[in-house]
């Protein structure tokens, strides 16, 4: 019930992105242009986010929940009628706005709502949220476009917003603790922080536009690259030396003193990073080298979700009952990176089958990394702050998943064209293979290029989600209950 309206809103984030081409052609725009279909999402999405526990400890937790999805639901009706390309992006800013504070508020409620030894089952129900949401997105969303048309990836908001709003106003409530803590931070009297406001919109607004426009743009060769860095890294920088020393900060940075909790947001940013990149590259290398439509494609991804689902209720079950928290992570971290660093010696001839047991093995460690993680990092956190506490790990798992899409789209780009230039000092008018002309060889020797290169970002990325394991042993286990 609580999960609902987070699938949705996290399934969003992803959906659109089979679709740009159809929506592009529909409003009359350019392929360039409607990229920001997706921007204008990821960096209002970004700006709530990491406010949202404030946020909900102003209104009331519930509360705020409510009017997120009653945000959220509104603006995907009016995405779906949009008739022009920028009421669309105006549309998707405030389904951003709506979302973003969604998955930290379901988080928060079930950290609240089960005692420490349960909230790994319960973790496991809404960690189906995170991890099948973004695999399955792409092809729910290139089956509706296919069948239907691009709108109904936002009308299928609209039943599901409904139902997520209806159950929660009836069956949710809010706990006596944080009545009483929003009672008495009203009573004190609310001294808002203006400035951490603005910074908070200024620098991951930038943060995320930097992200998703580096490779568009040309990377630091672009002044608007350069400029959009200067402004993220200064403001950024200000926003921690502000909210540390603010009394009631609009983002809580005092919580990473909390050693479980900084960990546990180091290895969510690693595990955001590869498993965004993962989801990216596969479906990528096979339509432009493999030959796969995008919904063969996604079918190989969508196994891997069949797989992951079927084991989050192992993963829950024995989280912390039959093995240690922490043995688990660091095992599936380091099958995880195994699983990447095998996808390194892929082959240009292999099968459907081939391809689907790769991402079998890459996400199946999925449910062990995100249950044990959900449960430890709020070892040590007070239940008055689980909200501030949630909205960061969302962020930082967030600017995670934004960075790994960033960089293995930038690595591709270098990669692609250093495999290029190798192979073609290779190639002279006395070594043509087989008496192809040069432009028969052209296209096999850019097709070579570009399987050398994402070879080499699954191993960068297998790489990343090995050597992070080590930091696991330094978390403390949650307390054992008395009796």
């Amino acid at each position: 019930m609580i999960s609902l309206a987070p699938f949705m809103e996290v399934l969003d984030s992803t959906i659109a992105n089979v679709s740009l081409t159809h929506i592009a052609g529909s409003l009359g725009a350019g392929q360039t242009e409607s990229t920001w279909v997706l921007t204008s999402y990821l960096v209002s999405n970004s700006i709530i986010l990491p406010i949202s526990g404030w946020l909900a400890r102003v209104l009331g937790r519930k509360r705020f929940y409510l009017i997120s999805v009653v945000l959220f639901t509104a603006s995907s009706v009016l995405c779906a009628v949009s008739t022009s390309l920028d009421m669309l992006i105006l549309a998707r800013v405030v389904q951003g706005l709506g979302g973003g504070g969604l998955a930290p508020a379901a988080q928060s409620m079930l950290a609240d709502s089960f005692p420490q030894e349960k909230r790994a089952q319960v973790f496991a129900l809404f960690g189906f949220t995170i991890i099948v949401a973004p695999a399955t997105g792409p092809v729910i969303g290139g089956w509706l476009t296919d069948t239907f048309s691009w709108h109904w990836i936002f009308l299928i908001n609209l039943p599901i917003g409904l139902i997520a709003f209806t159950l929660i106003a009836m069956f949710v409530t809010e706990p006596a603790l944080l009545i009483q803590e929003r009672a008495n931070l009203l009573r004190r009297g609310l001294k808002l922080d203006y400035l951490g406001l603005f910074l908070v919109a200024l620098g991951f607004g930038t943060l995320q536009i930097f992200l998703d426009k580096f490779e568009l743009d040309d990377g630091f060769s672009s002044l608007f690259i350069c400029g959009l860095a200067a402004i993220f890294v200064s403001s950024l920088n200000l926003l921690v030396v502000w909210e540390w020393q603010h009394p009631q900060p609009v983002m809580n940075f005092r919580l990473f003193k909390i050693s479980n909790f900084a960990i546990c947001c180091l290895v969510m940013f690693v595990v955001g990073f590869v498993f965004l990149a993962s989801t990216q590259l596969l479906p990528q290398m096979a339509q432009t080298l493999l030959g796969y439509t995008a919904t063969t494609s996604g079918m190989a991804l969508a196994l891997g979700g069949l797989a992951t689902i079927s084991l989050m209720p192992v993963a829950g079950l024995i989280t912390g009952r039959f093995v240690s928290a922490r043995l688990l992570m660091a095992v599936a971290l380091i099958q995880m990176g195994g699983a990447l660093l095998m996808d390194a010696h892929f082959s240009p001839l292999m099968s459907f089958a081939d391809l689907s047991w790769a991402r079998i093995a890459q996400v199946v460690a999925m449910p062990f990394i995100f249950i044990p993680i959900s449960a430890l990092s709020y070892v040590g956190v007070p239940p008055e702050l689980s909200g501030e506490a949630a909205a960061l790990f969302n962020q930082v798992r967030n600017i995670g998943s934004s960075v790994g899409v960033s960089f293995v789209t930038t690595l591709l780009s270098w990669r692609m064209q250093f495999h290029h230039e190798r192979l073609a000092e290779t190639i002279t008018p006395y070594r043509y293979l087989h008496g192809l002309t040069p432009a028969q060889i052209a296209p096999l020797l850019q097709q070579q290029a570009s399987f050398a290169s994402y070879l080499d970002v699954f191993h960068v990325i297998g790489l990343m989600a090995v050597v992070v394991w080590p930091v696991i042993l330094f978390l403390r286990p949650p307390p054992k209950r008395a009796g």
